[in-house]
């Protein structure tokens, strides 16, 4: 299996298929898109069979990625309708799994003291809980309404306990029917930091996107069914340089009418040369943008609210 340095299905599938020169499809994926308008797109890989999760490393399932453009300098409109466009695709995947009133409980992974990590505690802090209305003071609460329980957890190294230790004794105590887990992915495009939503109903294993694997949260470990919601927040430096070189390379080809050479090395896939070049001693770079804090902001106002909506 590739070494795809990325928790995005999409990604991967590309990666996959420019490794191999492929003009086709890749046994086992298939690949649906569509344009909500010039800022906003939507990706859906569905890997059908054991053939498309062994080559791209993902369980066998659906992966919808919402992308959206220029987000650092987007108004509250275009938050909106990012946030909207979550929304339908969280209520199909929900209505698969649950009924209208079922229980459901937000898990937001990371660290709240690390901003590229933050994400999934941001968003728990604006989810609109009801569980406890439900229990203690029905009479204010309108009828029909889903109980929601939202937690954070922390980590492994501020609490000393792995998190899906503590989910387990969560799930036993409350029973929700349905876990929305909120995480901090890696991506193989700069792009897509902090700018991607990826959804599977396959569960998560949170860390792995940096080399930090921990146990995975899916229905096989804790027994209900699990939604991921991941959105890209750092890149390997090797991507930087790598997407650096193309660029480059572009710009020479611009400035020229041939060169076969140059046509060589941007059409092949240099991340892992790139990476061992930067690599020095056990350490390798993961970066994230200057910009990280008004990313991660308005990412978790589109996550918050299309959760709240959904729900």
């Amino acid at each position: 299996m590739y070494n795809f340095r990325t928790d995005l299905a999409d990604e991967r599938r590309d990666i996959y298929k420019k490794a191999n020169n492929l003009q086709y499809e890749i046994e086992g994926v298939e690949t649906e898109e569509r344009q909500e308008n010039e800022n906003i797109k939507v990706t859906r890989v569905k890997i059908t069979n054991d053939a498309g999760s062994q080559v791209l490393g993902k369980p066998v399932g659906t992966y919808t990625t919402i992308d959206v453009k220029n987000l650092k300098i987007a108004n509250d409109e275009e938050i909106q309708k990012a946030s909207e466009v979550l929304t339908d695709e969280l209520k199909k995947l929900i209505s698969i799994h649950i009924q209208n009133e079922d229980d459901v409980l937000v898990v937001g992974l990371g660290n709240q003291f690390v901003t590229p990590d933050s994400l999934g505690p941001k968003v728990t802090n604006e989810i609109e809980v009801t569980r406890h209305l439900l229990k203690y003071a029905p009479q204010y609460v309108t009828p029909g309404t889903r109980p929601i329980s939202a937690v954070s957890p922390g980590v492994l190294g501020t609490t000393g306990i792995e998190t899906l230790e503590i989910l387990k004794g969560i799930v036993n105590e409350v029973k929700p029917k349905l876990l929305i887990v909120i995480d901090a992915l890696a991506s193989r495009s700069i792009e897509r930091i902090s700018s991607t939503v990826q959804l599977a109903d396959t569960g998560i294993v949170p860390g792995a996107g940096v080399g930090n694997t921990r146990k995975e949260l899916s229905k096989e470990t804790l027994g209900i069914d699990v939604i991921a919601i991941g959105i890209p927040t750092v890149v390997e430096l090797a991507t930087i340089v790598s997407e650096g070189i193309d660029i480059f390379i572009s710009r020479l080809q611009d400035k020229s009418e041939s060169n076969e050479k140059l046509n060589e090395i941007k059409n092949k896939d240099n991340y892992e040369e790139v990476k061992e070049a930067l690599n020095v001693g056990d350490y390798n770079m993961i970066v994230t943008p200057k910009e990280i804090d008004t990313l991660i902001e308005n990412m978790k106002d589109i996550v918050a609210r299309g959760l709240n909506f959904a729900l």
